[in-house]
Formats: structure tokens, sequence, C-alpha cells
């Protein structure tokens, strides 16, 4: 009989859950992984570096006990542009009246408060629109100053200090990253994130600055939530190893009719270059504090499966919510449940993107169709730098993926890929090494047994990265 495994999942799409106080126990944070999270995310914009490494500690120590590979995505903060302080703490704007944003450090009033940001008052023009506490109020610029902007309240409301404010109409020239976002990262690669969350991505080249910090020590995963990254969605996706939807900050500034729209764009985009995509934000958003979701929270994830998408994720509802653990059976249950659909599979498939001209891409497509004819119960896919395994995942084939590395980095990394099962295991030196290898693996991993077909996918000769040209049919003995 072949070794049980000690954790598979029972679905393709991945599950990444954020950690915060909610989460930030040992006990906790194994119910996480065991309910259904195979990667876990560290938002920068709360918690000290203290908090983070513990986080990292508690991790690797489940990893190490589980014996499957897990995945940290580091997620930077990046520039948050807010309004001063007001005399009172708080003011009402009433719509139709003028409001002035201007450079007086001066606690501000009902007609003016101070915005500590040049950059937007430089780059902003007549007409252009101002969005304060997340999209709850809406100006429009009527003149300009050197030292202010002069609004009108399109939409009034309450105002209180240190509200964000969102410029949808203009590209800013303020980098992605701040001084805070480039200590953040050193920490997160230096204690072996896997992924570093980039935001306020607005052009290609905030990515390749992230990129040239990195140095190929974890994979960028740009979040897109600005409208001008839309406008650049190629060349972003170009330069990024992954990417995502952030519909929170997209929703602000977009109108909501056009996120569900952009959320399929990006989506559609990602999986036709075989990079990761994550649905993010507002997921099972009541589950915050109600032991179960909405039923429109539920057809939310199952329309993220549907599309095709690589992982979804929890964020608040695992790190601050009252049911972490809860939140995550659930979507473990919706995921695994839209999966065993005949309609799921129908829609993968008309779904999937031509095969590149390329010799890996052709091995790829070849491996999905040949796992499909003879009903192989696994593709193995023998993988150093992770591209033979995203190649693989980009058909998304029927056959379950094991994508073997010697590389505990891009296992990990793997670990939110759809599809993929991760294992660590030493280089094979041959084809006939190769074939070896992956029959004991698929058996000892519960995906096959004695009799029964796998497909080896490879790259001739090994060790070279990028070289996937070499497919065969094996039998488990």
């Amino acid at each position: 009989m072949p070794l049980r495994p000690k954790l598979r999942r029972r679905r393709r799409t991945k599950i990444l859950a954020t950690l915060g106080p909610a989460s930030a126990t040992p006990e906790v944070l194994a119910r996480l992984f065991h309910g259904g999270a195979d990667v876990f995310r560290l938002n920068f914009s709360h918690g000290s570096h203290d908090d983070h490494r513990e986080r990292i500690r508690m991790i690797r120590e489940l990893e190490e006990k589980s014996g499957r590979p897990i995945g940290i995505l580091a997620d930077v903060q990046g520039p948050k542009l807010r309004v001063g302080r007001f005399g009172g703490g708080r003011v009402f704007l009433q719509t139709g009246k003028p409001f002035r944003l201007d450079l007086n450090a001066t606690p501000g009033d009902s007609e003016r408060v101070n915005l500590p940001h040049p950059e937007i008052i430089e780059a902003a023009s007549i007409g252009a629109t101002l969005l304060l506490d997340d999209g709850k109020l809406r100006l429009r610029v009527v003149r300009k100053r050197a030292d202010a902007l002069e609004t009108e309240v399109v939409v009034g409301g309450p105002l209180s200090d240190r509200k964000g404010v969102n410029v949808p109409d203009v590209v800013l020239p303020i980098p992605a990253l701040t001084a805070k976002d480039r200590e953040d990262l050193a920490f997160a690669i230096e204690h072996g994130a896997n992924y570093i969350g980039l935001s306020f991505v607005q052009r290609p080249e905030d990515v390749a600055e992230a990129k040239a910090l990195v140095g190929g020590r974890a994979w960028i995963m740009t979040k897109m939530e600005k409208p001008q990254a839309l406008e650049n969605l190629d060349a972003i996706l170009a330069l990024s190893d992954a990417v995502m939807v952030a519909r929170g900050d997209l929703g602000v500034e977009l109108p909501p009719e056009e996120v569900p729209l952009a959320q399929k764009r990006i989506v559609r985009a990602a999986r036709a270059l075989g990079k990761p995509v994550v649905v993010a934000t507002q997921m099972l958003e009541s589950m915050i504090s109600a032991p179960a979701p909405t039923r429109a929270e539920a057809s939310d994830v199952a329309t993220a499966v549907f599309d095709g998408a690589d992982a979804v994720m929890l964020s608040a509802e695992t790190a601050a919510g009252q049911y972490p653990f809860e939140a995550v059976n659930i979507m473990d249950r919706i995921v695994a449940r839209v999966e065993q659909d005949q309609g799921w599979r129908a829609i993968i498939e008309a779904s999937r993107p031509e095969p590149e001209r390329s010799a890996a891409d052709a091995i790829a497509a070849a491996a999905r169709q040949v796992g499909h004819t003879i009903g192989a119960q696994a593709i193995v896919a023998f993988t150093d730098s992770g591209s033979t395994a995203l190649r693989v995942a980009r058909e998304r084939p029927e056959s379950p993926i094991v994508g073997l590395t010697p590389n505990m980095d891009t296992a990990r990394r793997l670990a939110l890929v759809w599809g993929v099962h991760a294992v660590v295991a030493p280089e094979a030196h041959s084809m006939t090494d190769a074939v070896s290898k992956a029959t004991r693996t698929a058996s000892s991993e519960g995906f096959a047994s004695h009799g029964q077909e796998i497909v080896v996918c490879a790259g001739v000769p090994f060790g070279q990265p990028g070289t996937t040209n070499a497919l065969r049919v094996a039998t488990v003995k």
C-alpha cells in the first residue's frame, strides 16, 4: 500500500489567508492551515517587525511539523496619501460648497484643510476628481494655485483627521515604494518571504524598481489597485511574477460597475501569461463578525473559481475577525464544491489560452492532452525555478500537478499556484532517474498506486532552468 500523504488538498484553487491579532497563535495558525489555507499574508500596513518575525517563525515551525511547503506573502504598504488634521478633529462638508486643499499645516475647518502632498497639487488639473475617506466624499478641482487646489464638494459628508485621498484621474509622480516600504521589503527578504506584495503600482517602472531591489530572492506580486495600472496592464504583467486583483482599493477609484469587468480582464490576462493571479478583498467580509457568509459572498468566491484564478484571499476575516477558522473552512468548501461541478470544468476548458510558440508551452499543452487521453493520475513536473510547473498549471489540466523541485523556496512559491502540489526532492540526473523519482513520489504522496499511469515532464539536460522539452508516460510499479 502507498504511504498516505500528511496533507493533500481536494481542490485546485488555493487559499491565501492574512495573519493578524485574531490569528497570532500557533494553535490558530495550525487550524487555519489544516482548514485550508495554503499561503499566509503578512500585512506590513499593520504590526511591528517583531510581530512579523514571530509570525514567520510560527509558519516555518508549522511547515516543519506538517511536512508541506507553506508560502509567505509580505504585503508592503505603499504610499498613503492623507489630508491633515482639523481643529475639532471632524468637520462636515456640504455638497455644492467650496473646499480648499492647501500646503498650510494649520488645523483645518469646514472651508479648508492641509494636504501635505505638493505632488498632488502639482499633478492635478482643472476638472480632476479627488476622493476622500475611501471614496465616501468627492471633490472636483475648479481652480489651481501653486500652493492649493480650490474644489467644489460634489458629494459631501463627515470628514475627520488624516483620512485618505485618492486621485483616480491623475498619474502621480510618486514612487510605489516609500522609505518604510524599503525597510519592510529588506526585512521580509531577510526572513524568507516568498512573495512581495507591491502596492500603489501605476507604471511598469514601479515593478521594475521593486524587482531590482528584490534581485530574484522572492516573486513580485503586483497589486492591481489603480486605474492607471489597468491602462498599462500588459506591460505591468510582463514584468510581474504574480498579480493580485485588489478590489478594495480598485473599487475606490473605479465605479462599482467597472470592478467586476476589471477583475475578469486581469484574471484573463494573467492566465494567458501563466502568471499566478489572486482575487482579493471583501470575499467573505460579513464573516468578520458573523459565523457564516452571505449567499452573495459565496457566489463571489465561486465566480473567482469559475474564472480560473489561482487563489482567493481572506483579509480582515482571518486577521481581525471573530471567526477566522470558519472563514477559511467555508471558503475551502465553496472552492471544492465548485470544482466538482461539470460546468466548472467546461468553463475552464473553454477559457484555456492558446499555447505560446515555445517548446515549454508545447510540452505543457501535450502533458495536459496526454493526461486527459490516458486518464493520468497526476502530471509530475520537474521544476527548479518553478517555470515548468507554471507552464503546466497554465493549461489547467484535469490531472493534479505534482511539482517536484530541489529548491524549498520554489516549493513555497508554488504553494500559491493553481493545482500544484509541491514536493521538495533531490534533482534528477537523467530521464530514467526522473521517471523513477516521479513514480515513487506519485505513490508516496497518494496520487497513484500500482499499475496506474502518470505523465512526466522535465527539461533535458537536467539542472538548466527554462529547458522544458521532454515528456514521458510512466506506470507506477
